[in-house]
């Protein structure tokens, strides 16, 4: 990596690199600047943490997962129940493949979360923000019944902690997480559909 001029994106990419090598726990930022052959001053001065290199990390790998779900809630083809129920097993699958495929960041991903960091904090926001935009649109065509949408999108992401928090990653191996996911996800419409 010697020779390219040094800035955050690269100092992130060998991050990610070095992460995914050593894992959240035993990677140093000293491994970061060996890996880019200088200093671990220089990487000091574009990020004052080995805190804040991870969390830019995880924050570049869940901006890549927002288009997707943000695919599921604007598909206005589909009715309310159908978009939810889009976007829930779509987010389900994507952690469940992100943890299956790429344990190292996921396992920093986890770290972050139990922290409560500003990115994983920020994902919960954005969550929250997309099944609350389709709640509103469900509640307005009277598919859903009448009710605060920020409490029913908050209270629809804690019924189905089990599926997405990083905490709950190791029930996620089980051979019938997706067919347990769609039952509560069917629970949840029911429980909210207009009567």
């Amino acid at each position: 990596m010697r020779g390219e001029p040094l800035d955050a994106e690269r100092i992130v990419s060998a991050t990610e690199e070095v992460l995914r090598r050593h894992g959240p726990e035993k990677s140093t930022v000293l491994d970061v600047a060996r890996l880019l052959g200088v200093s671990h001053g220089s990487v000091y001065r574009h990020f004052p943490s080995k805190a804040a290199l991870r969390e830019a990390v995880i924050r570049r790998w869940l901006d890549g997962v927002r288009e997707d779900f943000a695919a599921a809630v604007q598909d206005s083809a589909l009715a309310p129940p159908d978009r939810l129920r889009g976007l829930l097993t779509t987010m389900f699958a994507m952690k469940w493949a992100k943890a299956r495929e790429d344990p190292e960041l996921f396992a920093t991903f986890r770290v972050l979360a139990a922290e409560h960091s500003t990115v994983s904090s920020g994902h919960v926001a954005f969550l929250l923000a997309q099944i609350g935009a389709i709640v509103v649109d469900g509640i307005a065509s009277g598919d859903f019944a009448a009710g605060e949408p920020d409490v029913i999108a908050r209270a629809i992401l804690n019924a189905t902690s089990r599926f997405h928090d990083p905490m709950h990653a190791e029930e996620w191996h089980s051979p019938e997480i997706e067919a347990e996911s769609a039952d509560v996800i069917s629970l949840i419409l029911d429980g909210i559909r207009a009567r």
